[in-house]
């Protein structure tokens, strides 16, 4: 090796190794659901794509997801639509720019065996647990007003999800709305009476979404849009052959691996949501109407007693550019 070639070689290698090291580091909420982000998440594609060195930070709940924002701590998150609702009302610095998944089967009102618990309307009297502020709260809000149950009249356990599995282990209560995996789990030895697919109907619609701050989004912009991009390669990559998702499958392992989730019961959980192509989440349906669904949850959740006041605009919570970046 020449003078000039050795020279050019340790430059390259400082070059490379001070890239490395300017890596920013970001920590990322999420909710650790057994989803296609997961298989991503793992391959290490979202650092690759984004260029960040990535801290993924679990969540129990969006309340809890809503205060890490708040106080600046995550730049970037998944929320539910219910907690988004209350973020934005309360003048939370961020911005809603893609689905995660639309929530049906995945997030379910569960009555434990032996409860007597067979309707919507046996539900008073009973302790029911549901990790408050969530979409599972406001979908069970949702299922008591359809049957004309007044919150009052049962008692309700504010528990994270962990928590709901061991009560309901220990009998402690009697019914639960919660999403996967401790869904199935308690579903073991319970009966479903209602899921977040129903309750929508019913005029409470749910999603999960992924949110920013908004200004690390306009200061972060492309780095935003290759994080999209790569969430909306790895759900596509479900959709292109959902059925080649069996149990034994590859992806359905790295799932099972990444979250704990059982790998005979993913298949099932990941039929449970909707994931929706980006380039169709940019339209009327979802994005496009984002904002008014903001303001009828609110509005739900201030005569519910939630939340203390409604935005007269949730538009400015909503960034198109962001999914239109990463669909070009």
């Amino acid at each position: 090796m020449t003078r000039t070639t050795t020279r050019v070689a340790l430059a390259l290698t400082t070059f490379l190794t001070a890239g490395s090291a300017q890596a920013e580091t970001v920590t990322i909420g999420h909710f650790g659901n057994p989803t296609p982000m997961q298989v991503a998440l793992a391959e290490g594609r979202f650092d690759e794509a984004t260029g960040w060195d990535i801290e993924w930070r679990k969540f129990g709940s969006g309340s809890e997801v809503i205060a890490a924002m708040a106080s600046g701590d995550i730049k970037l998150a998944e929320l539910g639509s219910s907690p988004l609702a209350i973020a934005t009302s309360q003048g939370v610095e961020l911005e809603m720019f893609m689905l995660a998944q639309v929530l049906g089967s995945a997030e379910s009102l569960i009555a434990r065996d032996g409860a007597e618990i067979e309707t919507l309307e046996d539900l008073a009297g009973k302790r029911v647990a549901v990790p408050v502020g969530s979409t599972a709260h406001f979908s069970l809000m949702g299922a008591l007003d359809h049957a004309g149950i007044d919150a009052s009249d049962l008692t309700l356990l504010n528990m994270p999800p962990d928590q709901i599995a061991a009560a309901w282990e220990q009998g402690a209560i009697d019914a639960a709305f919660i999403w996967q995996p401790v869904q199935n789990q308690i579903l073991e030895t319970g009966t479903r009476l209602a899921t977040s697919a129903e309750t929508a109907e019913w005029g409470f619609p749910t999603f999960d979404a992924w949110v920013v701050n908004a200004e690390f989004a306009a200061e972060n912009a492309e780095a935003v849009a290759a994080f999209a991009r790569t969430m909306d390669e790895a759900n596509a990559a479900y959709l292109a052959d959902p059925a080649a998702w069996t149990a034994e499958s590859e992806p359905v392992q790295t799932i099972a691996a990444e979250t704990g989730a059982d790998a005979a019961q993913i298949p099932t959980i990941l039929e449970g949501f909707t994931f929706v192509p980006l380039s169709e989440q940019l339209g009327e349906t979802w994005l496009g109407s984002a904002h008014e669904t903001m303001r009828d949850t609110a509005a739900f959740l201030k005569e519910a007693g939630r939340i203390d006041q409604v935005a007269e605009d949730y538009s400015g919570f909503v960034n198109t550019e962001i999914g239109t970046a990463a669909t070009q």
